[in-house]
């Protein structure tokens, strides 16, 4: 029986594998034992922060809220305490959003939460 050659599907994965590291510096991109290595890191990191991206998004958000809740005299957790108690359901991007793009529309969601404290 003849042997198999594999040398077609072996430069079709090496090519592959070289495409996918087209970016990356050095030897990462050139030789194909650095360049597996580094997309398989690449891979990784792309999985993780993906998931990272959410957690990094809701930071922003509660930091833009607080700076604007903060120049209407609120901390964050009183201006979402009082949006709750106020029956307010607005999740935190659109607030950031408000937040950025209209100051007027926040101040009045800032006075409702404010009126909906108990005075302390």
């Amino acid at each position: 029986m003849p042997r198999v050659t594999r040398s077609v599907a072996r430069k079709e994965k090496h090519k592959k594998i070289l495409e996918r590291t087209a970016g990356h510096q050095g030897t990462k991109h050139r030789l194909l034992k650095r360049a597996h290595e580094s997309m398989m890191r690449s891979l990784q990191n792309a999985y993780r922060d993906r998931r990272r991206r959410k957690r990094d998004f809701r930071s922003l958000w509660i930091i833009r809220i607080n700076a604007a809740a903060h120049e209407q005299g609120l901390s964050y957790s009183r201006f979402m305490n009082g949006l709750n108690k106020a029956g307010i359901e607005l999740d935190r991007k659109v607030l950031a959003e408000m937040a950025v793009n209209d100051p007027a529309a926040f101040a009045a969601l800032a006075e409702q939460a404010k009126a909906n404290l108990p005075v302390a």
